[in-house]
């Protein structure tokens, strides 16, 4: 993943530190990023899900809110709208790149502020909240006894997660008299609503006001044994292939071109783990996947293996050529699937002068009112798959070194 660090102008004036994640190869979409309340663009979810993004494709913006992380200003005078006033600066500054914000992402207080900056970023057509809270005052109940304090002097410092920060009146009021309903109300975009229902910070029963709030279209995610801050690899990944899947539906994203030579267009393997063998698979924007290998040989087994991705063009491939055949000869042939294994043989078992060989044995499953004469013929028929011919004859495997 390829990473340009920029700064922008906040809602003060203030510059906002800002990394722009870039897309492997031509991006199909730009995402905005909004972190969870004082926590900062570089917390492990957002560059889990981030770097995840960009393996499918998209550009990903994501910042230090003003007076956090490497961002200019006192936090202590910023307010939940001025939040949402930066998040606005950010779709400027990546207008000002020539890129417009096709989705907005937002965790915990992060998603709130995308709900409310939402009709301020027309271009956005898609927002995602991960354990937002739907009321902002939410956050106030992690402030405890700080609250007086801050009542009394105009701000004090609040202990969250382990470090202080100072929280301002002026913050407290602002999300007191914040409510987001109206704005979900009248989102008219598409919402990707996602929640742990073991949330311990923002219940889950947030996300059920939020997406009861909200008109179609709307979707509800559950991330199960998550916890608030998305910790684990396992469930940014997760949230990561479901933002990317869920707005592919929504976002009129690009086809790319096809090459010359090449009818079916690029199919993009991207690393998703440079410490494992984790890849990420894109056929265009809309078909996705993964492959892995094994647990015993070092991998996750999140996906399948180069070599089961063989198999299953071949088996895919067969049962295509099948049906194929007999829709033309409207035969009753009811139902078809095929099972591949693959295995590395002896010569003197394939019958080859080389030493091993790759060999592929495939089970024909035909279900149907069937001659035997047709049945026969299906099988045949089976042979003239392209695939099967590909792997059968030699093929040639150019390789160019671009950077």
């Amino acid at each position: 993943m390829a990473t340009e660090r920029m700064t922008f102008p906040g809602h003060d004036g203030n510059a906002l530190a800002a990394r722009l994640d870039l897309a492997d190869g031509a991006a199909i979409a730009t995402a905005l990023f909004a972190h969870c309340f004082t926590c900062g663009k570089d917390i492990a979810a957002a560059r889990r899900i981030s770097g995840r993004l960009t393996t499918m494709g998209f550009n990903v913006l994501r910042f230090d809110f003003t007076g956090l992380g490497h961002s200019e200003g006192e936090f202590s005078n910023t307010t939940f709208t001025s939040n949402a006033q930066d998040l606005v600066e950010a779709s400027k500054a990546l207008q000002q790149r020539g890129m417009k914000v096709d989705m907005l992402i937002g965790h915990s207080l992060g998603g709130a502020a995308v709900l409310r900056a939402a009709a301020d970023i027309p271009a956005a057509r898609a927002v995602v909240t991960i354990g937002a809270p739907y009321d902002p005052e939410h956050v106030s109940h992690n402030f405890g006894d700080a609250l007086n304090r801050i009542e009394q002097d105009g701000a004090a410092e609040v202990n969250l997660g382990g470090r202080p920060i100072r929280i301002g009146q002026g913050f407290i009021d602002d999300i007191r008299a914040e409510n987001l309903k109206d704005h979900i109300a009248n989102l008219h975009r598409a919402l990707l609503v996602m929640h742990a229902p073991k949330d311990q910070i923002v219940g889950v029963e947030n996300a059920s006001q939020i997406f009861l709030a909200a008109k179609h279209p709307k979707s509800f995610v559950t991330l199960d044994e998550a916890d608030h801050l998305i910790s684990r690899v396992e469930d940014a990944e997760y949230a990561a292939d479901v933002i990317a899947a869920w707005a592919a539906r929504y976002l009129d994203l690009p086809e790319p071109a096809a090459p010359i030579g090449a009818p079916e267009g690029i199919v993009r393997v991207a690393e998703a783990d440079p410490k494992g063998f984790l890849q990420h698979i894109a056929a265009g924007p809309r078909h996705q996947a993964v492959a892995d290998e094994p647990a015993t040989y070092g991998g996750t087994d999140k996906g399948m293996t180069p070599y089961g991705f063989l198999s299953a063009g071949l088996g895919a491939c067969t049962s295509m050529t099948i049906r194929m055949y007999a829709r033309r000869k409207k035969w009753p042939l009811a139902h078809v699937y095929v099972d591949v294994t693959h295995n590395k043989v002896h010569a003197q078992e394939a019958e080859t002068a080389n030493p091993k060989v790759d060999e592929f044995s495939r089970e024909i499953h035909l279900e149907g009112d069937l001659s035997v004469e047709q049945r026969e013929k299906l099988l045949e028929i089976a042979d003239k798959c392209p695939v099967h011919k590909t792997l059968e004859q030699s093929s040639v495997v150019k390789t160019i070194l671009i950077a």
